[in-house]
């Protein structure tokens, strides 16, 4: 019997990279293991899809040894968290001990800009940062994969209720350029590197969308996809970063969310790979297919009340 392929992470809200990872995978006929944190509606999904579920805290030794037990090859991943540097040590030590053969682990592109010297104010850069420092020290067969800021983040959750209620983009970015990247595409890029590793070991591969352009041109795409005019709107960091946390989110994520947003501004996202392309034969999704996929969460309901 083939060894599975270890998918952490598996059941996570934002972005839901790595059930999307589970699912593409599974369609090509791989044996996956799905690691979630507790068993709940999602992980039943993922069970009806065909994975094997199990249980796991990537903080815990004991429950890491029997998630990681016969897996040669694993994807690993975390949500935004202070325990996030603590979580990729431990997980990397126990794949040590089992002899993973492939530890793919995901990163962010920002850190092609950090070294010893060079830093951004996000804590959770900081982590990343020296999660990949840990993990090259670490002797382990890993492939960094690096995507920019994903689609369903700051272009779905952050713009869908000021693009429904006054057909406006709100963020803080400036004049700044960037180039987001759905999270299928990323999906599609990691289910490649698990299910033929050895190609790619010790390779950092940069994930972009098709186009790098400022809020402008990408409230146009909005506009060309919903047929309706849509602006941006700029805004004060500060401002947004309370909206934030009054709506209860984590300090240490809002730090990070806040870090983000100021570096689009600075234009420290205008950055472009061919990476997603090279590795799976189709190019990224764009904005405005993105939008239109999504155009639900963008328009006000007509039901009548």
């Amino acid at each position: 019997m083939a060894h599975p392929i270890l998918v952490t992470g598996a059941a996570g809200r934002v972005g839901a990279v790595g059930r999307t990872v589970t699912e593409l995978l599974l369609k090509q006929g791989k044996a996956v293991r799905a690691m979630v944190r507790n068993e709940d509606e999602r992980a039943q999904a993922l069970r009806d899809m065909g994975a094997e579920v199990v249980i796991g805290d990537l903080l815990d030794l004991d429950s890491m040894h029997r998630v990681i037990a016969g897996c040669e090859t694993m994807y690993f991943a975390m949500s935004v968290s202070d325990t996030y540097l603590a979580a990729t040590v431990n997980a990397a030590a126990v794949a040590k001990r089992h002899g993973v053969t492939a530890f793919i682990n995901m990163s962010q592109m920002t850190l092609s800009q950090m070294s010893i010297t060079e830093t951004t104010p996000s804590p959770q850069h900081k982590l990343h940062w020296l999660a990949e420092q840990a993990l090259n020290w670490s002797g382990l067969p890993v492939v960094h994969v690096r995507p920019t800021v994903l689609l369903e983040g700051f272009f779905l959750i952050f713009t869908a209720d000021s693009v429904r209620q006054s057909n406006q983009i709100r963020l803080p970015f400036g004049e700044g350029k960037t180039s987001p990247v759905a999270v299928k595409d990323v999906a599609r890029v990691l289910a490649v590197l698990l299910a033929n590793s050895q190609p790619h070991i010790g390779k950092i591969y940069h994930l972009t969308g098709p186009q790098s352009e400022n809020m402008h041109f990408y409230a146009q795409e909005y506009s060309d996809a919903l047929g309706r005019t849509i602006t941006f709107q700029d805004i004060p960091l500060e401002s947004w970063r309370a909206g934030l946390l009054e709506r209860g989110l984590p300090v240490h994520l809002v730090n990070h969310l806040a870090t983000m947003a100021d570096l689009h501004r600075a234009g420290r996202y205008d950055r472009m790979s061919d990476d997603v392309r090279t590795l799976t034969g189709q190019g990224p999704l764009s904005v405005q297919d993105f939008v239109r996929k999504n155009a639900a969460a963008f328009t006000a309901s007509t039901k009548a009340a």
